[in-house]
């Protein structure tokens, strides 16, 4: 005849678990709890962070949580006027910015809108804001958008 605990079990492949803490007949005395102390009673269960009350590492580096993007992406944003100011060439590249110092290896440009252009300028970048593609195509400039 099955018993009581072989009907509750799905799964015939796994074994029956041992009911602990139910007296002699069951596990032994101490139920493999051990004697005394925090562990051994019901209810007993740490904090998987607890260090034994040391200061404990989660509370130690809260500066540490959350994550870092890896896929985020940088971008220097430059104002018409200060790409008029910095610039004296009709045509900027991405490499013109690297010799500048403007961005470093893996920075990327976006222009701005704020100011005025007079000249035509061609301009390779990773991204531009609609007022500033409009007042370099109206000054006779053009845009290239890299990726």
């Amino acid at each position: 005849m099955p018993q009581i605990n072989d009907i509750k079990r799905k799964n015939k492949n796994t074994p029956k678990s041992n009911q602990v803490g139910r007296g002699n007949g069951s596990k032994g005395t101490y139920s493999g709890r051990g004697s005394k102390g925090q562990l051994s009673r019901s209810g007993g269960n740490l904090n998987p962070t607890f260090e034994g009350g040391q200061l404990r590492l989660v509370k130690k580096l809260p500066h540490m949580r959350g994550f870092t993007n890896i896929f985020k992406k940088n971008y220097v944003s430059i104002n018409l006027r200060d790409l008029v100011n910095l610039f004296d060439n009709d045509s900027i590249t991405m490499e013109d910015f690297k010799n500048k110092g403007i961005i470093k290896n893996k920075e990327m440009i976006k222009i701005l809108g704020d100011g005025d252009v007079t000249k035509p300028i061609n301009l390779e970048v990773n991204a531009i804001s609609s007022s500033a593609k409009s007042k370099i195509e109206k000054a006779g400039g053009e845009v290239k958008l890299i990726s």
